[in-house]
């Protein structure tokens, strides 16, 4: 199986507190696996504050919904043994 590397990594964001932030990674390969998204190092599930998708096959996409004060912090997305963070 070939070495998945992060193509385009993330972005810093600002954003009003109540808002909601997307952040965008896209990967070499499509249907990646070994994907992770963390907060502060605190690995994120999908649910009702944190949608996890995958964009045509290779961008991965997390958005965080109505983003509080604790939500500032470091955004790492991993795939493999490549991270880029935000």
């Amino acid at each position: 199986e070939p070495d998945v590397t992060i193509v385009s990594g993330l972005k810093d964001m600002v954003v009003l507190e109540g808002d909601d932030v997307t952040f965008r990674c896209q990967v070499s390969h499509e249907n990646a696996r070994d994907v992770e998204w963390k907060l502060q190092d605190v690995a994120l599930q999908n649910n009702e504050m944190n949608e996890i998708s995958v964009e045509k096959g290779k961008t991965h996409t997390l958005t965080l919904r109505k983003v509080t004060e604790q939500d500032i912090g470091t955004i790492t997305f991993r795939v493999g043994s490549h991270t880029s963070t935000a």
